[in-house]
């Protein structure tokens, strides 16, 4: 297939493919899926070789948000039945954080919800950093705290933070359909501002909200100017209580072609497979391992994930391996801060429109988050 040809090659120089060839990649049909798997992952392994990075998350505070983000059960208005709680206390947090490690997480990344922090929340989660540097060595540690106001990404930079995650979520075209609190623009500045405070910056997107296919290209390539060091795919989890319920528009294969064609435009990045990866791929997750190279343990912010035991048996079964600490993520020439520079934008017609689901979708797939941080439970990692 010429097509796949072309990308191999424009992902092993790390030259980005047009966006024509992008939503080709999005088009292809089910029989040719393998290929387009195959032609992804000799990509992947040029860069990361058969390295599988582990993430793991800790919900410093959950629920109550007063965005209105129509995907997220955690927002204004929303009637999921999820767990609800204030701020953890440090020592709970690093608790929390040491069973991801313990169970192979290289990166901890600490969320919480809200439009964005106070000073003071910064304060807190400064102490919630310190707290787990000092139990952890070598972890790496992610902020996700939402919208930042000045000087509070060098603030936390200072405290020992890594990374600062913001995602794109949507294209800048249907930002408003999902969110009205804050727009599109809110999002690119906060992580610029992150990056300009020395934190490695991971921004990504959400699939499946009833987006085209040239929605899905055009926030890839809006992240690939950003240029952070890694992008998470989420699928959409549908819960009940939210706008975005009755969303399930994914199979597995178009959640492999999005893998794919993300893995394409950001051939040298970190590509994280994220939330929704349970719901949607199912038993094809071992195959996303041959387009990511990172993925989260054991359970999400407010659902379960698969058991983290699981996730470490996928992974030695389909003949990958868990990235350690004394590894570096990136390849070489991103490190030294040489990346590619922003993808050319071309128009391309719009690809055929996505069937319908059927109505027996598997809405019983989706689990709320009862063990783990803000329960006297143990964490799933």
């Amino acid at each position: 297939m010429d097509l796949l040809n072309t990308l191999v090659d424009k992902g092993l120089r790390r030259e980005l493919p047009t966006r024509e060839e992008a939503l080709a990649v999005l088009a292809t049909s089910d029989d040719e899926l393998l290929d387009v798997v195959a032609a992804a992952g000799k990509v992947r392994r040029q860069w990361f070789g058969r390295r599988v990075k582990l993430n793991y998350l800790v919900n410093l505070k959950s629920g109550l948000c007063p965005e209105d983000c129509s995907y997220c059960s955690q927002r204004l208005g929303s009637k999921a039945e999820i767990l609800k709680y204030t701020w953890l206390k440090p020592d709970d947090a690093s608790k929390a954080a040491a069973a991801g490690v313990a169970g192979g997480a290289k990166r901890v990344c600490l969320v919480a919800s809200g439009r964005g922090p106070t000073d003071k929340d910064v304060d807190r989660v400064s102490e919630t950093i310190s707290a787990i540097k000092e139990q952890n060595e070598g972890v790496e540690v992610c902020a996700c705290l939402g919208l930042l106001s000045d000087g509070q990404a060098g603030r936390l930079r200072e405290a020992g933070a890594d990374a600062y995650n913001h995602n794109l979520n949507t294209s800048e075209a249907t930002y408003g359909d999902i969110c009205t609190t804050h727009d599109f623009s809110d999002r690119v500045s906060t992580v610029q501002q992150a990056q300009a405070a020395g934190m490695s910056a991971c921004s990504g997107l959400i699939a499946g909200m009833g987006e085209s296919d040239a929605d899905l290209v055009d926030v890839v390539y809006a992240l690939r100017e950003l240029d952070p060091d890694s992008v998470p795919v989420n699928f959409l989890i549908p819960f009940e209580g939210t706008p975005l319920a009755k969303e399930w528009n994914l199979t597995p294969q178009r959640a492999l072609r999005i893998l794919a064609m993300v893995r394409f435009v950001c051939p040298d990045i970190e590509v994280r497979l994220a939330g929704g990866r349970e719901v949607h791929l199912r038993s094809m997750q071992p195959l996303a391992l041959h387009l990511v190279n990172s993925i989260f343990l054991g359970d999400y912010l407010t659902s379960e994930g698969q058991a983290g035991k699981d996730d470490l048996a996928m992974i030695e079964d389909a003949g990958f391996e868990v990235e350690g600490t004394d590894t570096t993520t990136l390849p070489e020439h991103r490190r030294q801060g040489c990346g590619e520079g922003a993808c050319a934008s071309e128009d391309a017609e719009e690809p055929a429109a996505v069937a319908a689901p059927s109505e027996d979708t598997r809405r019983d797939l989706v689990s709320v988050r009862r063990r783990g941080a803000g329960t006297e439970l143990p964490p799933n990692a």
